[in-house]
């Protein structure tokens, strides 16, 4: 093709056609302009294209760990009803039902020290969009700037409540790991039945506070989700 639009301006300089020659020059510039417009315009439609599918695969991934993360606050949330069922009829009942049923009380007892798991959130997708600062390119900043708060505020605070539960859990769990291995001492006082309460109370109150944390941040999944879908 070049070498064809070159055999065409020498023949009209051969020729001495110069108004010709100009306007054959000015039309194969236009041309060239036009050729360069459609390829950028082609470009930019597949920059686009490619923008969009990613964008796509960037939010049926955060769609699938945020119900991952929501079935995660669940079984946690499952985990600790009857733990504050336990810790509810021990706080009302422990003295009496100590004397007069204490299979009772170990049973409560073993119910609030059944394995404890705290909240961590897959964050796979939001992170590698954030370190690729592609989630700044994308065009639904409704959801993109919902995610933010969700991931940088919400989850940051769970995990660190999470930890403080984990640590008040390893203290009473370690202090009363005997307790546990072979029920209460039959021979325990009123003063030590004053001092087991306390100590699961201490667990008891920031767990409880836990739990209506991990509710609302379920209600915030849940509206993030009925924005994706």
């Amino acid at each position: 093709m070049i070498k064809f639009f070159r055999t065409i301006r020498q023949q009209l300089v051969f020729q001495g056609n110069t108004g010709k020659y100009l306007k054959y020059a000015i039309g194969e510039i236009v041309l060239v302009v036009i050729g360069i417009l459609i390829a950028l315009s082609i470009n930019n439609w597949n920059q686009g294209r490619k923008q969009a599918i990613a964008e796509e695969d960037f939010l049926q991934g955060i769609k699938t760990d945020l119900k991952k993360d929501k079935e995660y606050i669940d079984l946690i949330t499952q985990l600790h009803i009857p733990k504050i069922a336990a810790f509810n009829t021990l706080n009302q009942q422990l003295p009496q039902l100590y004397h007069t049923n204490p299979r009772t009380v170990d049973s409560l007892f073993n119910i609030y020290f059944t394995s404890q798991r705290t909240f961590y959130p897959i964050s796979g997708t939001f992170q590698a969009a954030v370190s690729g600062n592609q989630i700044n390119s994308y065009k639904d900043k409704l959801i993109s700037s919902a995610l933010i708060p969700l991931y940088n505020t919400t989850y940051a605070r769970l995990i660190d409540n999470g930890k403080i539960c984990d640590d008040r859990w390893d203290f009473i769990s370690r202090k009363y790991s005997h307790e546990r291995r072979i029920g209460l001492d039959s021979n325990m006082t009123d003063l030590m039945l004053t001092e087991l309460l306390d100590d699961l109370y201490h667990h008891y109150v920031h767990m409880h506070w836990y739990q209506n944390q991990l509710s609302d941040t379920k209600n915030e999944i849940d509206d993030l989700l009925a924005k994706i879908e």
